[in-house]
C-alpha cells in the first residue's frame, strides 16, 4: 500500500500528514508528501509534530514530479480555500479540507484533524 498526501506548497498539511502516517500507520505502508508548488517546510509544522515526538525537521517541500504519482494506491489532498493539485489516473482519492495554518495554533488544529483522519484510515487499513 502506498499513500500520497497532496497540498499546494509541501510545507505544512501534507509533511504534517506523512510523519503522522509513518508513526501510525503500519510499517507495509509507504507515504510520501509533495505538492503542486512547493515551498519552504514551515517551522510551525515543525514545532507542532515536535510537541508529540514526531520529527519532520529534516524533510523536504518536493514537487509532484518528485514523486512517482503514477505508482499511488490512495492520494490524500489537504486543501481548502486554494487549487488542489490534480493528478490523471485510476486511483483511490481522498479528500481533507483543512485550512493551510499560519501560526502555531492553527498548526496545532490542523495536526489534530490530520491525526484523527490518519487513525480512522488506519483502523480500516488494519
Amino acid at each position: 500500500m502506498r499513500i500520497l498526501f497532496l497540498c499546494v506548497s509541501n510545507a505544512a498539511r501534507s509533511q504534517m500528514a506523512e510523519g503522522l502516517a509513518r508513526a501510525l500507520l503500519p510499517a507495509s505502508v509507504t507515504v510520501e508528501s509533495a505538492g503542486s508548488e512547493p515551498g519552504t517546510l514551515n517551522p510551525d509544522a515543525v514545532a507542532v509534530m515536535a510537541e508529540i515526538g514526531i520529527d519532520i525537521s529534516k524533510h523536504q517541500p518536493k514537487g509532484l514530479d518528485a514523486v512517482d504519482v503514477a505508482g499511488a494506491d490512495v492520494i490524500v489532498t489537504l486543501c481548502a480555500d486554494e487549487i488542489c493539485p490534480v493528478v490523471p489516473g485510476a486511483v483511490k482519492r481522498l479528500h481533507w479540507p483543512i485550512s493551510d495554518p499560519v501560526d502555531v495554533e492553527s498548526s496545532r488544529a490542523a495536526r489534530a484533524q490530520i491525526q484523527d483522519r490518519i487513525e480512522a484510515l488506519s483502523r480500516v487499513l488494519t
